[in-house]
């Protein structure tokens, strides 16, 4: 992946995200990650009533939508339509689910924005972190979104480096990703839209749209 396909048009359809006022002003999607929380306060103050409950000072929930009781939801969260929260959910904080999503059981979000139809459905950790339209990630898989050297993190493009100035930086998660089970998408991972992870895979870097990641070094091309 070159640089010019990192940007948030080439991995995101913003039809589909309440985020979409803060990530068309972002040539590149992590530029956004500093602004979650000042976008769900914003967002969550226009909200209709008629459509979403306010709980506390900063979270709204859909009406449709279905929050286990035992799902914990912290500071500066939106729910949207039709999603669901289940059993054990932690929504620390700063987390935008989009309609239809579905965050499982003992999966952890932190500073996020899950597009619509997003599945984190079975003991997921997403922090610092896009995920796009219909993204999947299987059970056990994780976004590392601090790098053991503690130094900030760059991303990896083929045509060189692209200076992030984040400590924190996920992953950027195209439409359509599927992510296999027990994967670690290690600090500024960008996966290209429509690709497929093999499960247990420790993915680096960035990975071409319409790929199928084997293990680093062993990318193939989708084909129809």
């Amino acid at each position: 992946m070159k640089k010019e396909e990192a940007r948030t048009v080439c991995l995101y359809d913003l039809d589909h995200t309440l985020a979409r006022p803060l990530l068309e002003q972002c040539e590149y999607p992590w530029e956004a990650l500093p602004r979650i929380r000042d976008l769900i306060l914003e967002l969550g103050n226009r909200l209709p009533e008629s459509e979403y409950e306010k709980r506390g000072e900063t979270v709204w929930v859909h009406k449709t939508a279905r929050v286990f009781e035992s799902a914990y939801l912290g500071e500066n969260i939106i729910i949207g339509k039709d999603a669901e929260v289940r059993h054990c959910a932690f929504l620390r904080s700063n987390a935008l689910v989009g309609e239809g999503a579905v965050v499982g059981n003992s999966t952890e979000l932190k500073n996020v924005i899950l597009f619509d139809k997003v599945q984190v459905p079975h003991y997921n950790y997403v922090g610092d972190s896009i995920l796009g339209f219909k993204a999947h990630m299987g059970a056990g898989s994780i976004t590392s979104n601090v790098k053991s050297d503690k130094l900030l993190v760059k991303v990896h493009a083929e045509d060189g480096d692209l200076e992030t100035g984040m400590k924190k930086f996920g992953a950027m998660v195209g439409d359509r990703v599927e992510v296999g089970c027990g994967s670690i998408l290690n600090p500024g991972t960008v996966i290209g839209r429509d690709s497929n992870i093999y499960p247990l895979s420790s993915v680096r870097g960035c990975v071409d749209k319409n790929s199928i990641y084997k293990k680093q070094g062993e990318v193939a091309e989708k084909h129809d």
